[in-house]
């Protein structure tokens, strides 16, 4: 699982990246809005960690982009504010959860789980781009009504380009969610397993749906 957490105490922030690391998610972190809305832009995550009081924009304006872009990752806002109605402010510019400073660990961790199960229950099992078919329960994947058979990893590769249709997945986004602990893994490793990817998903289809992008990753889209 990959978090963004932008946060200008450089302290709590790496008490916090330190935290989640023992969990085992990937951590990213920003200590500025603007720095925040680059790596929202370019990356992907689950749960985005949100400072209210940052340098330069705030994270009220920092959540309403995001929301504006389009993005509905879950973000839970951090704040010393304690008023109810800064809590209603941070919920009505995007937030989905709200914790006030100082916070203990142990329930920010609580909050990120949770938001992450809301939104797996939340997710649709069918994925449709075309003619292509992943029943995400099922872990079944078709194109034009053919079955494809896919191996784990190659499952999971796809599955991950179909959570971000339309959205560059990296190298590394791949590697630290389907080998997180394997620090043998290359690119030319992934390349293999994109390849064979793409041939049993395009080889036989006009249109083809998985990219190469050339220097950042692969996309998956119509």
């Amino acid at each position: 699982m990959n978090i963004l957490i932008v946060e200008d105490d450089k302290k709590i922030a790496n008490y916090s990246k330190e935290g989640f690391e023992e969990e085992d998610f990937v951590v990213d972190l920003a200590y500025n809005g603007e720095d925040g809305l680059s790596l929202v832009e370019t990356n992907t995550y689950d749960v985005i960690i949100l400072d209210w009081m940052l340098p330069g924009i705030d994270g009220i304006e920092v959540c309403k982009k995001i929301r504006e872009s389009g993005f509905t990752t879950p973000i839970i806002m951090l704040t010393a504010k304690t008023f109810i109605e800064d809590k209603v402010l941070g919920l009505n510019s995007g937030a989905d959860d709200y914790i006030p400073k100082p916070f203990y660990f142990e329930e920010l961790l609580a909050r990120v789980n949770a938001l992450i199960r809301r939104a797996s229950y939340q997710s649709s099992p069918d994925i449709v781009i075309a003619d292509l078919l992943i029943n995400m329960s099922k872990r079944e994947v078709s194109r034009a009504g053919k079955v494809i058979e896919l191996t784990p990893k190659e499952y999971g590769i796809l599955e991950l380009l179909v959570q971000n249709r339309g959205k560059v997945v990296k190298l590394k986004t791949i590697v630290d969610t389907l080998w997180a602990n394997d620090d043998d893994i290359s690119s030319n490793i992934i390349n293999v397993y994109m390849h064979h990817l793409r041939h049993k998903v395009d080889s036989e289809h006009k249109q083809k749906l998985i990219k190469t992008v050339r220097k950042h990753g692969f996309r998956i889209d119509s």
